[in-house]
């Protein structure tokens, strides 16, 4: 395995992770649909214990993360509102990858190039461990919510449309 900015930033913060990756497919867009599948069939993991890393567009030239369960949408308006700031929209690609350093689909939550202010959805909170990307197509990263918490500094709020 070669290490990403994320899982050098894990191994750094002395936390623990688990990592699995799977070949991506260069011809799908839905790279959270595909991580469902793989993941689920080579681990059983359920798709709610596996997150997406949704960067956002918070005004004034700010970003700010979300980070929630891939079958959920995100409520733009309580992502917002976690991020203590008065609306939010997703952000535009190449704004994304400049200040992550991460190209879609890869974007992780941990090892990002700006640390940007980040919210996890309280959903993580029924797990031991949850899923998300590495820092490259094809690669998740494992561990416990808090730690994510921990090393991202984020706040724990209900975020989804769904919940």
């Amino acid at each position: 395995m070669s290490a990403t900015p994320a899982t050098a930033a894990l191994q750094a913060a002395g936390v623990p992770f688990e990592v699995h990756q799977y070949r991506h497919d260069r011809r799908s867009t839905d790279y959270g649909a595909e991580a469902i599948a793989q993941m689920g069939t080579a681990l059983g993991v359920a798709p709610e214990q596996i997150f997406k890393t949704l960067v956002l567009d918070l005004g004034e030239r700010r970003l700010g993360v979300a980070v929630i369960p891939v079958p959920a949408r995100l409520s733009l308006k309580a992502a917002a509102k976690a991020l203590g700031v008065r609306r939010a929209e997703l952000a535009q690609p190449a704004a994304v990858t400049r200040a992550t350093g991460y190209v879609l689909g890869g974007v992780s939550p941990v090892g990002q190039r700006t640390a940007l202010p980040t919210v996890l959805d309280d959903s993580s909170r029924q797990y031991e461990l949850i899923w998300c990307s590495a820092g490259r197509r094809g690669m998740e990263i494992g561990l416990a919510p808090d730690d994510l918490v921990a090393v991202t500094g984020a706040a724990i709020a209900a975020i989804t449309a769904d919940g």
